[in-house]
């Protein structure tokens, strides 16, 4: 199986009016915040097997129309719906948790927030490796993108299970349904699907 033959994010629902890459859930809508932060998880780690398999793919078979593909594939997903998540949690999930949640929670929100300082430039580095595939005379990955993609999956995987571990559970605790319900509509409207 080649890289691209596995799509790197679902289909997009009929709900959506634009296509953005891992946007979509089929069971998931936004009127389940947290169930569409853990989905967004889910297309995160979607993502992050594609890029393996495609880093696989290079080192056996070299760069060709499939490498291609997957790596835009990866950079289309980390460059579009990444951010838009961080933006969720640092707009909607972590503020809570520093005002109202324990102190164990509390340093938990302060280490994903520098996460996802650090996870921004993982990403700066690990996506020159990427783009660099998308030119005619790649021959493949270099040792140093080679380190700058570990260091991205390996936080990422990290970040994700701190997250679904301690951090939703405390903020969905605190959080009444009427505030659900309003980080609900933010969230589709900064995907242009409210």
């Amino acid at each position: 199986m080649t890289p691209a033959s596995v799509p790197a994010s679902a289909p997009a629902s009929a709900a959506a009016p634009r296509h953005l890459p891992g946007f979509s859930a089929p069971a998931v809508g936004f009127e389940q915040p947290f169930a569409m932060l853990e989905a967004c998880h889910e297309r995160v780690q979607r993502t992050l097997g594609l890029l393996g398999r495609l880093r696989e793919h290079v080192r056996k078979q070299g760069v060709d129309d499939d490498a291609r593909q997957a790596a835009r594939d990866v950079l289309r997903y980390f460059d579009i719906a990444a951010p838009l998540h961080h933006q969720d949690e640092e707009l909607h999930v972590f503020p809570l948790l520093l005002a109202q949640a324990t102190p164990e929670v509390q340093a938990l929100v302060t280490r994903l927030q520098q996460d996802h300082v650090a996870m921004t430039a993982d990403w700066a580095a690990a996506r020159a490796g990427l783009q660099a595939l998308l030119d005619e005379n790649a021959t493949g990955f270099t040792p140093q993108d080679e380190a700058a993609l570990d260091r991205f999956a390996m936080r990422y995987d990290a970040h994700i299970a701190a997250e679904e571990g301690m951090a939703y559970p405390a903020a969905a605790a605190l959080l009444p349904p009427a505030a659900l319900e309003v980080m609900g509509r933010e969230m589709a409207a900064r995907r242009g699907a409210a």
